[in-house]
């Protein structure tokens, strides 16, 4: 993950030719608001800087404020430079909202992962803690990983579309049993806010505490950070925004305990290792967790958002397709790939 990660920021900044066709193309659709650095060879990362038109974005009702002070319009909308290629684009190209809508496909998907795990619990129940470990980084891991960004579909209704949001939560829900914590509706309620206010240090709460910044400093604490992403990413909503529990989180909750003592009552301790060991790998130290560094950590300043065009996408719903998502949040991850094409 670490030199993935590093590959890709020395180059994401390198012309190519096939980022120079796709720069020209691109600039040209939303010169009107937006402002991008050329892409970089295909399975590296792509970031790129948003210049916004303060004034035309202003005249739209959603960006309105008490004072029409500038300043105060970007400490309230910290997404605004994806917003602002979004009514950019659309408005130059309105055929893009031909992608968007829902993916039926993520209902067969969840099932199937949930069906796969299932089994692994059934094999795993009388192996050694040592190959537990083994299964779940190179098996069980991928898979709630994967779930994890299905929950991410999800979250947006990406699943059963807008007009059926009880059928998104539930499967949500539903997906989360091989996950063996509570995500999905306590999840969606931060996620939302992620898009709406991405970099406001007080209300995002995918943004490391000051705490966090303080305490791993060195190379060395920062990889025991990446062990404890799970518990920081978990808790950090709980110091940082607390919420009203919700009625969607108490079912979540008891189908989520109901489900983990059925599995240990089935198939034992062993197999419930098997899931919550999978999960913590899933969004701690694993190939497939780096997303959770490489789509907003700053490793360049003003280049806030980050894509991964690599292979792992098509294990995650396309997850590294994260400017895009961000521009386009309506576009399920199998069309995001269209976006740019």
């Amino acid at each position: 993950m670490a030199s993935e990660n590093t590959g890709a920021r020395n180059n994401y900044a390198r012309p190519t030719e096939y980022g120079r066709k796709w720069e020209g193309r691109f600039l040209e659709q939303i010169s009107s608001g937006c402002t991008r650095t050329s892409p970089t060879l295909q399975g590296e990362r792509r970031s790129w800087d948003v210049g916004v038109k303060i004034k035309s974005v202003k005249q739209n009702k959603l960006f309105q404020t008490s004072s029409g002070n500038e300043q105060t319009l970007r400490r309230r909308h910290g997404n605004l430079k994806h917003l602002t290629c979004f009514y950019s684009v659309t408005a130059k190209h309105p055929k893009i909202k031909e992608l968007f809508g829902h993916d039926p496909t993520v209902v067969n998907k969840v099932v199937f992962m949930i069906a796969l795990q299932l089994m692994a619990c059934y094999f795993v129940q009388d192996v050694s803690l040592p190959i537990i470990i083994l299964l779940a980084c190179c098996f069980g891991g991928v898979i709630n990983a994967s779930m994890m960004t299905a929950i991410r579909e999800i979250s947006h209704n990406l699943a059963f579309g807008h007009s059926r949001p009880l059928h998104n939560r539930i499967l949500g829900i539903v997906g989360n049993v091989i996950i063996a914590v509570p995500v999905p509706i306590t999840f969606k309620k931060y996620h939302l806010e992620h898009h709406k206010y991405q970099g406001h240090e007080k209300v995002n709460v995918d943004l490391p505490l000051k705490m966090e910044g303080v305490l791993f400093r060195t190379s060395f604490t920062k990889f025991i950070w990446l062990f404890l992403q799970p518990f920081f990413y978990g808790l950090r909503p709980l110091f940082m925004r607390p919420k009203p529990v919700s009625g969607l989180e108490i079912i979540n909750t008891t189908v989520q305990i109901a489900f983990d003592v059925s599995i240990w009552y089935f198939f034992g301790v062993k197999s419930l290792a098997y899931l919550i060991i999978g999960s913590l790998l899933a969004s701690g130290v694993h190939p497939k967790a780096g997303h959770f560094i490489s789509d907003h950590y700053m490793f360049k300043k003003g280049y806030e958002t980050y894509s991964y065009y690599g292979p792992l996408n098509a294990l995650t719903f396309n997850a590294g397709y994260h400017n895009e998502h961000h521009d386009f949040p309506n576009i399920p991850g199998c069309r995001l790939p269209k976006v740019t094409s």
